[in-house]
């Protein structure tokens, strides 16, 4: 046998109770352990482009099927750091494409394959002008100020393109259980909405959605934010070259000029977070890659007795991007025990950021049901690698 053959040979090992492992073709419905997700700095980020963003919101329209897309950018990013609550939203979310140049930028360091930002306006931009469906989606506006909603329903029905405004609605300036009451949801459940699109602040809109997650019904949602003072044309978005060479934060400040503020205490936060994790990872990845080690490694799963009330998985050896079909292929089939699982990490001697993107999915897929993911095992040097990457609150048991 050839030694390479030798060396992979019994890599990896499943148990007999999960049943044969299958993997996920293109031709299936995608879930969530089959999305291109990579854990960064806390909160997951998907690596989408947006002609397959937008044959996700066509899939779930016509499975009226729940959906929600988050936007991850800068102010994202910062808020999931400091507020647990926001940044479940963020977990829980069906798909977070990557929105802001700062954030394509540390993902590149990071070795994550991002192309291009996906933000709100340009996913807007997108549904509108679509051709490709033989009828228009139809949409509900939720939030923007002083009659800015209307004028965007109006400019949507009057002009061709993909999609039909169905109901626009200014909540006011109420707390996410004042905008919750059951005449604004049936308000917006009552038009039949493909989409509900959210016009608030960043964190009362993700939690409005998170709150309400089962009381819409419309199955495509997501927060666009200012999104709609620009589809108004209150506020002109900056010109493709700023929007590419990273400024377009500073064209905002320009036209919004209160901004300023928000923008110089994430933007220092950012030049901290940087310095004392960005910086280090990439620093790390470089050295495994010029070294081989990343090559080297295998990684062997391997589950616990078919009769324990509790499923344990002990991952030994390397969690990377390398080894992550045949992990897909196990945790999917964990999932099918139907049972709490625990991932021992006691033998795990690196993480990175794909395969974190694939535990964020897994524990996703169990808080979804009523269940937990737990790890346990876990070395000084894997807690190091969780806490660079900003994923520390998942070794804690009360998370």
């Amino acid at each position: 046998m050839p030694r390479e053959a030798q060396a992979n040979r019994g890599q990896w090992a499943t148990e007999p109770q999960f049943g044969q492992a299958q993997s996920c073709s293109s031709a299936e419905k995608p879930d969530d352990l089959s999305r291109a997700v990579y854990g960064i700095l806390g909160i997951p980020l998907d690596v989408i482009e947006i002609g397959g963003l937008l044959e996700r919101i066509d899939l779930a329209v016509a499975d009226q099927a729940p959906f929600l897309l988050s936007t991850p950018n800068v102010n994202f990013l910062m808020m999931g750091r400091a507020d647990p609550e926001f940044r479940e939203s963020l977990l829980l979310s069906d798909l977070c494409p990557v929105d802001g140049m700062p954030l394509v930028w540390i993902a590149r360091l990071l070795g994550v394959p991002v192309r291009c930002r996906l933000s709100g306006s340009d996913i807007f931009d997108a549904l509108r002008a679509r051709r490709d469906r033989d009828q228009k989606l139809k949409v509900f506006l939720f939030g923007g100020s002083g009659g800015v909603a209307d004028r965007v329903a109006k400019s949507i029905n009057t002009q061709p393109g993909g999609l039909l405004c169905v109901g626009a609605l200014n909540p006011g300036f109420g707390s996410v259980a004042e905008l919750s009451s059951a005449v604004t949801l049936n308000e917006i459940n009552t038009t039949c909405a493909d989409l509900l699109t959210v016009f608030l602040s960043a964190r009362k809109a993700q939690g409005w959605l998170l709150q309400n997650h089962h009381r819409i019904r419309a199955p495509f949602r997501a927060q666009f934010g200012a999104t709609i003072n620009v589809q108004a044309g209150v506020v002109k978005r900056a010109p493709l070259m700023v929007q590419r060479m990273g400024f377009e934060w500073l064209w905002r400040v320009k036209e919004e000029p209160y901004l300023w503020r928000r923008y110089l205490k994430d933007g220092l936060s950012l030049l901290h977070v940087c310095a004392t994790q960005v910086l280090p990872l990439s620093a790390g990845r470089a050295w495994g890659s010029l070294t081989g080690r990343n090559l080297r490694e295998g990684l062997t799963i391997t589950s616990g007795a078919a009769h324990e009330p509790i499923l344990s998985l002990k991952l030994a050896g390397a969690a990377t991007e390398r080894h992550i079909d045949a992990a897909i292929m196990c945790f999917r089939n964990a999932l099918a025990a139907q049972k709490t699982i625990v991932i021992d990490l006691s033998h795990t001697t690196a993480v990175d950021q794909r395969f974190l993107g694939l535990l964020l999915m897994l524990r996703k897929q169990l808080v979804q049901r009523g269940d937990r993911l737990m790890f346990s095992g876990a070395t000084r040097r894997t807690q190091k690698l969780f806490r660079m990457n900003g994923f520390e609150f998942l070794l804690d048991p009360k998370t």
